[in-house]
C-alpha cells in the first residue's frame, strides 16, 4: 500500500497520512480470554470504513474478528495474532487494504482504486 509508515510508540503498527490503520495493542482488561480470564497478549486492531462493515465482520461466526465494549462507537475490529492463520491470504489482504482505505487521504485512496480498476 502506498505511503505506509511503520508507527512506533504506545501502539506500534502501520499508518498512512499520519493515521494508524493497523496497530498492535498491549494486554488490556477489556480483551480477555473468557475461559481463563487472562488478558489477550496479541490483539491487533484493523480500522474499517463503517459501523456496518464492523458489524458484518464481528457477527460473521466464520471470521476470527471480534470487538469489546471498549470499542463501541470506534470503527475497528480486533483480531488475535494467533488467529491470523484462520484467514486466507486473500482475506488478510482484503482486511489490510480496507483498513488502509479507511484511513488514507481521499486523493490517495481514489488514486489507488483507479490504478487497480484499470
Amino acid at each position: 500500500m502506498p505511503d505506509v509508515v511503520v508507527s512506533e510508540g504506545d501502539y506500534p503498527g502501520f499508518a498512512v497520512g499520519g493515521k494508524a490503520f493497523i496497530f498492535f495493542r498491549e494486554p488490556r482488561k477489556d480483551a480477555v480470554d473468557p475461559e481463563t480470564g487472562e488478558r489477550y497478549p496479541d490483539v491487533i486492531a484493523f480500522h474499517v470504513e463503517s459501523e456496518d462493515d464492523k458489524q458484518a465482520l464481528v457477527l460473521d461466526e466464520s471470521t476470527p474478528f471480534f470487538t469489546t465494549p471498549h470499542w463501541n462507537g470506534y470503527r475497528a475490529v480486533l483480531l488475535l495474532a494467533r488467529d491470523v492463520g484462520r484467514l486466507s491470504r486473500a482475506e488478510l489482504a482484503e482486511i489490510v487494504q480496507d483498513a488502509w482505505l479507511a484511513r488514507a487521504p481521499k486523493r490517495a485512496a481514489a488514486a489507488w482504486r483507479a490504478a487497480r480498476a484499470g
